[in-house]
This record gives structure tokens, sequence and C-alpha cells, in this order.
């Protein structure tokens, strides 16, 4: 039961939550334990509001995610986990989500509240139109950096904004890349896959990848950064930007394993070698 619990709130989605850390990592603060303490209640308050928002994704998608080839094994459509117990790990999840939130300076509990109604509409409406259905995830890696930063109180650069939204937006068509493949199989598991194809999916994914790293290089090389940061080599982490959008395209359009970015990052070990060297890299211009 409790494994079927875990599966079903998603912990290892937690790892997206990530987000939250940015603003104190670019703002050079992750070396303050007091900023430590907070950025961390605030990403466990949102991390027990995502998983509540999973739960309830996964009960209205219940008879749909009986279809899909490996969604069918979730807890509530295998059948592991009940509709009545759903509603009540539901309640607990939304009850811890906002106890944490409340702690929090009052900003904070209006971001987490505003993704959980955000995700409601998503559940029940707004996942169904396509390209709305991937802009509603770019928001909420938005809301995760917006959070961050009213937590502690550290500015968010446009910089930031962009790229999390970018970087998101490439995600998800990817995702959403993978499911159109189980669509040809005549397999719809997703009423917005019917305004997709395979084309369009490639030429967006190409546009926001090449927007990406060139917003990238604009950030690395702009004069304001250069006088934050005090270092004018910044430019040299587009090296490891480049090579993991070129690793995640790989495994999107030669291996189709793109139906899980999490996954993807937690397994591949050549992508965590990438996103390693780009931390200590970068880490080492803002901290050293």
């Amino acid at each position: 039961m409790i494994y079927a619990v875990l599966k079903l709130i998603r912990v290892h989605q937690w790892v997206k939550n990530g987000f939250v850390f940015a603003p104190v990592f670019f703002a050079s603060q992750l070396n303050q334990w007091t900023v430590w303490a907070q950025v961390t209640i605030a990403f466990f308050a949102f991390s027990l509001m995502a998983s509540c928002i999973y739960v309830i994704n996964d009960y209205v998608d219940i008879e749909r995610d009986r279809l899909h080839p490996t969604k069918c094994d979730r807890p509530l459509a295998s059948g592991a986990i009940s509709k009545p117990q759903a509603r009540w790990i539901v309640g607990i999840l939304l009850t811890m989500a906002v106890a944490l939130g409340v702690t929090l300076p009052s900003p904070g509990i209006v971001i987490i509240l505003g993704y959980f109604i955000m995700n409601i509409f998503y559940s029940f409406k707004l996942k169904h139109i396509a390209i709305i259905d991937i802009t509603i995830i770019a928001i909420g890696f938005l809301l995760r950096v917006f959070l961050g930063g009213v937590t502690t109180q550290v500015f968010i650069s446009h910089w930031l904004i962009m790229l999390t939204f970018l970087l998101a937006m490439f995600l998800g068509l990817a995702k959403r890349r993978d499911e159109y493949l189980i669509y040809l199989q005549g397999k719809s598991t997703r009423t917005s896959i019917e305004g997709y194809n395979i084309d369009f999916i490639n030429v967006a994914m190409m546009l926001t990848a090449s927007v990406t790293v060139v917003t990238y290089i604009m950030y690395t090389v702009s004069d304001e950064v250069i006088q934050r940061v005090g270092h004018s080599n910044l430019y040299i982490t587009t090296i490891f930007v480049v090579l993991g959008i070129l690793r995640y395209l790989q495994q999107t359009l030669v291996f189709t394993q793109s139906a899980s970015p999490t996954k993807i990052l937690l397994y591949d070990r050549f992508l965590q070698g990438i996103i390693g060297a780009w931390l200590i890299t970068f880490g080492y211009f803002l901290y050293l």
C-alpha cells in the first residue's frame, strides 16, 4: 500500500520542483543557511501541492490511462488504490501543502494556491486544448521559480523567466511527441493530441531549442550579468547547454524516450554528466 501511495503521488517527479532553488542559485545565495531553510520549506510545500494535482489528474484520467501502454500501471488505473482512498490522499496532501505554505511570506501561499487552481482547470479542460496544454505546463515551471524568488526575497531576472519558459515548452513538446507516436498506434490517450502532428512538433521543438540556446548566449554575454557575476567567461557554459539540448533531442527523435522528462533526468547518465558539468562550471563563476 505504501509503495502504491508513493507511486500515486509521484515522489520521483519532485525533482522538477528543483526550479524553486533556481533564483537563489543564480543570485549566488545558496551558501546562506537561512536561505536554504526558507527555500527548502517552499520546495516541500510546492511538491506536496504538485502531488495533490497528480492524484486529481490520475483520478480524472482513469479510463484514458487504462488505454495507455505504461500509464495503465498507475495505482488508480490498475486498481491498486481505490477512488475513495484517492480522495482521502488528495485531502491530506492539500492540507499539508497549505499548512507549509502559510509559513512562507504571503506571496508564497498565493503562488501555491494559484498553481492548484490553474491545474484544476488544466485537469478538467485546458489539457484537452493543443498548445494551451503545454503552455500551462510551462507556466507551472515559472510559478516554481517565482515561489523560490518571493520566499527568499531574491530578484528574478527576465533572463531566468524567459529561459525557464522556453525550456519547459521544449520539454512539453518532446513529451507530446512521444504521446503522438502512441496515438498513431490507435491509442488516443489525450484529446489535445489531435491538434498535433510529427511535423509540427519537430518544427516547434527546433524553434524552442534554438531560441533557448540563443537566449542563454545573450544572457551569458550581457553587460548586466557580467558586472553582477564579475566574470566575462560565462559564455563557456553554453557548451553544456548545447550538449544538453542535443542529448535530449537524441532521446526524443532517435530513441523516442521522451514520455517522461523526469525519468530521463534520473536515469540518463550522459545527460546527468552534462548537467553536473554545467552546475560545477557555472557555480565556479558564481561562488568562487
